[in-house]
C-alpha cells in the first residue's frame, strides 16, 4: 500500500461543484481505498491504495466523482514522498515568506519547458513564482485575493491543468501523510 494525496480542482467554491466531505470519503472507500481522510472543504483527500500508475488512479477517481456527484472535475495526485519534497523545497520559505503569503499550484503533469520560457516573472511583481517540475510555488505578499496572478493564466500558457493550495494546507497535508 502507498499513501497518496488527491487534490480536487474547483469544488465547493460558492454554489459551484458542491461535494460534501463525508460523501467524498465514502466514495474513496467504495473504490477500495483505505485510511481515507479529508482536510477542509476544498477537496483534499489523504488515503492509502495499492501501488499503481498515477494516471490509472486519477482516471478512477475522476470517474468516481462524476458517477457519484455528477461533476466533471480534475483530480491531481501526489504520493507521500512527493509531498515531502514539495514541502521541503519551497524557494520562498528561505526568503522569509510568511505562510499566509505562500501557495503551491499542483500541476497534473510536469510543466513543459517551452511554456515555462514564455512565463514572465516580472509581469506580476511584487508577486513571485517559481516553476519546479509539476509544481509552481507562489509568493503573494498581498494575498491571493489581491493578486493579479491567476492559476488559469498558468494553465493556459503551460497547457496543463492545475489546482492551488495555500501553504498552511500543504503543511497540514504533509503532516497527515506522515501520520498515515
Amino acid at each position: 500500500m502507498a499513501t497518496y494525496v488527491a487534490l480536487l480542482r474547483a469544488i465547493n467554491l460558492g454554489a459551484v461543484n458542491k461535494i460534501p466531505m463525508p460523501a467524498l470519503r465514502t466514495m474513496f472507500e467504495d473504490l477500495g481505498h483505505e485510511n481515507v481522510r479529508t482536510y477542509v472543504q476544498s477537496g483534499n483527500v489523504v488515503f492509502e491504495a495499492p501501488r499503481t500508475g498515477l494516471k490509472k488512479l486519477v482516471r478512477q477517481l475522476e470517474e468516481g466523482v462524476t458517477a457519484t456527484f455528477g461533476h466533471d472535475i480534475s483530480v491531481i495526485i501526489r504520493n507521500g514522498s512527493d509531498l515531502e519534497r514539495i514541502a521541503t523545497r519551497n524557494p520562498f520559505a528561505s526568503e522569509g515568506g510568511s505562510p499566509s503569503s505562500m501557495h503551491v499550484v499542483f500541476l497534473a503533469e510536469r510543466a513543459p519547458a517551452r511554456g515555462v520560457k514564455v512565463l514572465d516573472p516580472d509581469k506580476w511583481l511584487p508577486d513571485k513564482f517559481e516553476v519546479s517540475g509539476s509544481e509552481i510555488y507562489l509568493l503573494l505578499p498581498n494575498g491571493m485575493g489581491r493578486s493579479k496572478m491567476s492559476i488559469s493564466h498558468f494553465e493556459k500558457v503551460l497547457g496543463v491543468r492545475g489546482t492551488a493550495r495555500n501553504w498552511n494546507t500543504v503543511t497540514k497535508l504533509r503532516e497527515l501523510v506522515q501520520s498515515q
